[in-house]
C-alpha cells in the first residue's frame, strides 16, 4: 500500500449492529480515514473511530490528525468520547464541522459529553484540541485541501471535496439527493402554469449544486441507505434511495462510486443484492462508472 490510501473504518448508518448477519460488511457508524504524506485526516467520528484509535496508539504515528464531522446526529460523533488519542499528550487533534464559528463547532461536539451523558467531559482530554473556525476558502491539513457545502440532511450537514495526491475524494455521509426535483414533480400541480417555469429553474439550480460538489470525482463515498421501497415510506428523512445515488454519480461523471451508510436493517446479502442492482442500472444506462459497497476494513489505493 502506498502512501496516499483511504479506509472505511465504519459504514453503517444510524446505529451499530454488532449481528453476525452484518459482519461482511461491518456494523461500526461513519467513519472514513484518509493519509496521505504521513498526514492523517478523519471524516466523522461514529463508533468507527474507536478501532481507529485503538490502532493509532498501537502504530505510534501519526501524532496529528484533522477530524471533519458531516454533522452532528450521534452516529456520526458517538465515538469520540472513546476516541483514546484524545486522552494523550502526545497528540494534537483539530476538529471542524458545522457551525457559526469555532466555539460552537466545540459546544456541539462536546454536550454529549456531559453529565448526565456521560462522566468524562472533554475538559479531561490531554491532546493538544483546536477548533477550527469556518473558511470560505477552506480547508489545509498538510497536503490534503478541503471544500465543504451544505446538503439535504436534517439540521446544517456538509458534504466534503478533498484534493490529494492528484486525487479528488468526495465524502457525503448523509444526503437526500433529488429530494426537491422530487417534491416539486409531486406537487407541480398545485401551483398555476404560470409558476411552471419558476419552479422548473429551481429545480435546475438545486440539482446543478449537487452536481457541482461530486462533478468529476475519482472516489465518491455517498449515502445509499434505502431501497426503493423504503424509500417510499421514509421520504424526507435524509438519506438517498441507492438508484438516486448511482444516477447521480453518473450524472456527476464519477469514477468510483462506493455506497454509504448502510441501513442498519440491511444484512450482508441484503446490501450485495443492492450492489448488484445498482450494477444493472450502470449497464442500463452504459456507464463506465465502477460501483463498490463501502464495506468496514476495505482499503482503496489513491496513488494508484
Amino acid at each position: 500500500m502506498s502512501g496516499a490510501y483511504l479506509r472505511f473504518r465504519g459504514v453503517r448508518g444510524s446505529h451499530a449492529v454488532p449481528a453476525a448477519s452484518h459482519m461482511g460488511v461491518g456494523g461500526n457508524t461513519s467513519c472514513v480515514e484518509l493519509r496521505a504524506d504521513d498526514h492523517l485526516l478523519i471524516c466523522d467520528a461514529g463508533t468507527g473511530i474507536i478501532p481507529l484509535g485503538e490502532d493509532l496508539m498501537g502504530d505510534g504515528t501519526p501524532r496529528e490528525a484533522l477530524v471533519v464531522v458531516t454533522h452532528y446526529h450521534w452516529d456520526h460523533i458517538c465515538g469520540l468520547p472513546f476516541f483514546q488519542p484524545a486522552f494523550d499528550p502526545a497528540w494534537r487533534l483539530c476538529f471542524f464541522g458545522p457551525g457559526r464559528d469555532a466555539d460552537e463547532i466545540r459546544r456541539r461536539l462536546s454536550d454529549q459529553m456531559r453529565a448526565p451523558y456521560f462522566p468524562v467531559q472533554t475538559e479531561h482530554w490531554t491532546a493538544a484540541t483546536r477548533y477550527l473556525d469556518p473558511n470560505d476558502g477552506g480547508l489545509r491539513h498538510g497536503p490534503f485541501r478541503i471544500h465543504y457545502d451544505h446538503v439535504h440532511h436534517p439540521g446544517a450537514t456538509y458534504g466534503y471535496r478533498i484534493e490529494a495526491a492528484g486525487k479528488t475524494i468526495v465524502y457525503v455521509s448523509d444526503n437526500e439527493c433529488g429530494f426537491l426535483s422530487r417534491s416539486i414533480e409531486d406537487r407541480v400541480h398545485e401551483f398555476p402554469d404560470a409558476e411552471h417555469d419558476h419552479l422548473r429553474r429551481i429545480e435546475s439550480e438545486e440539482r446543478a449544486r449537487e452536481l457541482a460538489l461530486l462533478q468529476g470525482a475519482d472516489v465518491l463515498i455517498h449515502d445509499a441507505q434505502y431501497t426503493p421501497d423504503q424509500y417510499r415510506q421514509k421520504r424526507g428523512w435524509g438519506h438517498s434511495c441507492f438508484v438516486d445515488t448511482v444516477n447521480l454519480a453518473i450524472d456527476g461523471g464519477v469514477k468510483a462510486l462506493y455506497l454509504y451508510h448502510h441501513d442498519p436493517s440491511a444484512t450482508d446479502g441484503a446490501l450485495q443484492g443492492i450492489q448488484d442492482e445498482a450494477l444493472a442500472v450502470i449497464a442500463d444506462r452504459r456507464s463506465p462508472l465502477v460501483c463498490h459497497l463501502a464495506r468496514e476494513g476495505l482499503t482503496v489505493d489513491l496513488a494508484g
